[in-house]
């Protein structure tokens, strides 16, 4: 990674072990490590989540880290798959973000690029504890009330 180019924060979708990481991020990326999105809120959608900024909870997702000579490929297709078309477009679905995220083993602040709810999304209802797996039983693992 060169100067400039960001990690990306993952919490959908995006994440190991879930369907949009086996398509655009397997064999891109040089590490992942568990992260946090403070003053954020999660929201279901049709199918993925939206991540809100403000308030007090946190949003659960990876750090992402583009293999070498990976990064302008990954950030265009992630770009493509979330419908960001440019800061503030009005055909965005979300909007990409530099924040600061808490990495989980240090607590150490990165700056990563995030995508976010943008002003055409529709959030559904939040999902407590701001985990999008946290939402579904684990494949195998039944989910205990």
């Amino acid at each position: 990674m060169t100067a400039g180019e960001l990690p990306f924060f993952v919490y959908g979708t995006l994440r190991p072990g879930e369907p949009n990481h086996a398509l655009f991020l397997r064999g891109r990326t040089a590490a992942e490590e568990p992260a946090r999105l403070p003053g954020s809120v999660l929201h279901d959608g049709p199918g993925y989540p939206y991540a809100v900024r403000g308030g007090t909870g946190h949003v659960a997702g990876d750090l992402v880290h583009a293999a070498p000579g990976a990064y302008g490929g990954l950030l265009a297709s992630l770009d493509l798959l979330e419908e960001y078309h440019g800061p503030g477009h009005p055909l965005n679905l979300y909007e990409r973000r530099r924040c600061d995220v808490v990495r989980v083993r240090d607590g150490a602040p990165v700056p990563a690029w995030v995508y976010v709810a943008a002003a055409r999304a529709v959030p559904g209802p939040r999902i407590p504890g701001g985990d999008w797996l946290s939402r579904r039983p684990l494949r195998g693992v039944p989910r205990t009330p």
